[in-house]
């Protein structure tokens, strides 16, 4: 049978792939782990003896994740660091978030309602336990001590007002405030960095992208591909490239496989393997010149690159646990309810990421979906 040229060359690339020998884990890795790699905590601390800003990149919904974020509070506090940045959260209602954390009496449906205006179906727990968190650190401080803050890093998005189409006119009636990392780091820059503050930043994995840029194809670009470096740390980077370190806090990354996407362990299962040989213990180690940085990545993640390696993705790395232990987070079972569902579904974000919503069993579903998928997407990795 006659093979089409398209198709004997997808053979061949996939028939390279498959050839291609697993990474070897090398002595000196597992020495430089032994050695250099840190408990989770202490490793973030340190960078802040170096870096005003430092971000971790989350796979949203991690339960591990934000557990770790609101342990890091009073650690952060003790040594001077006076801010944690969130994705999720609306600057029109700073001030209540700020009231929130100072309050003498912790109020859980503030914190809700707070949430809730910046997305109307991010009823997650463990992400407004950072509010608590915040709020349990403050309340044990000196009455005129410095208090701790949760800064939210984004506005309020329009959903309502989606025509259907993308293009300027119609996201800018989404994205009133405009380009919402430009955004982003705009609020870091005023409120931390001009103030010779520090801050922790939490944010998706690609916002928090220093040096990287993430490739997209392009019809002139050389190989048909450019590169975007306007997400939110590229931007405070590119101005502050002394101030801003970018943390990769342990997730899957994405394949694509035809016109399918698929989660894959990171470095082929390097990092997995490596974390094994050391008794799978929470660290933080570095990526930018040292032995794990040269693992190489074979995920979409390199596209556009040659030899691509973990060292040029980010700057450093934060293993928790291995991915087939993580959960999902906790659903709030009546985020949204019989009094605000109207609101929910005029206000629901981005139609092209998700099927039609209509009713508050849709949009309950959609949440215990979301926080279901992280279990059983990283269940076999």
């Amino acid at each position: 049978m006659k093979i089409l040229p398209a198709i004997r060359l997808l053979l061949l690339i996939l028939m390279f792939h498959l050839s291609l020998p697993a990474q070897e884990i090398t002595p000196e890795m597992i020495d430089y782990i032994r050695k250099s790699a840190q408990d989770p905590q202490t490793y973030v601390i340190e960078k802040f003896r170096n870096y005003d800003v430092v971000f971790l990149g989350e796979h949203h919904l991690v339960k591990e994740n934000l557990q770790f974020v609101q342990s890091l509070v009073p650690e952060l506090y003790k040594n001077g660091i006076y801010s944690i940045g969130m994705e999720f959260g609306a600057f029109e209602v700073q001030d209540k978030l700020d009231e929130l954390v100072t309050s003498e009496t912790y109020n859980e449906q503030l914190a809700r309602e707070i949430m809730f205006t910046y997305n109307v179906a991010w009823g997650y727990q463990e992400y407004l336990d950072v509010y608590k968190a915040a709020w349990q650190l403050n309340r044990s401080l000196p009455e005129k001590a410095r208090k701790f803050r949760i800064l939210s890093l984004s506005y309020i998005f329009h959903w309502e007002r989606f025509s259907g189409t993308r293009n300027p006119e119609s996201m800018s009636l989404v994205f009133p405030l405009g380009t919402v990392d430009k955004f982003r780091a705009e609020i870091i820059e005023k409120e931390v960095i001009q103030k010779n503050e520090k801050i922790l930043a939490l944010v998706g994995t690609p916002h928090a992208y220093s040096g990287y840029g993430s490739a997209f194809y392009k019809y002139n670009g050389d190989n048909f591909v450019d590169f975007d470096h306007d997400w939110l740390g590229n931007r405070l980077y590119r101005k502050y490239p002394g101030k801003v370190f970018s943390t990769l806090l342990h997730q899957a990354f994405t394949m694509k496989q035809g016109e399918n996407y698929t989660r894959i362990s990171p470095c082929e299962g390097a990092i997995e393997k490596l974390m094994s040989l050391n008794s799978n213990k929470p660290l933080g180690f570095d990526l930018q010149d040292t032995p794990p940085g040269r693992l190489r990545d074979r995920s979409m993640n390199s596209m556009g690159y040659k030899d691509f390696t973990l060292g040029q993705f980010f700057d450093g790395y934060i293993f928790l646990e291995p991915l087939n232990k993580l959960e999902g987070c906790s659903v709030i079972p009546d985020f949204v309810n019989e009094t605000n569902i109207r609101e929910a579904l005029e206000k629901f974000p981005d139609p092209d990421w998700h099927g039609k919503m209509s009713s508050l069993e849709d949009i309950r579903n959609f949440m215990h979906e979301n926080s279901e998928s992280i279990a059983g997407q990283y269940s076999k990795l």
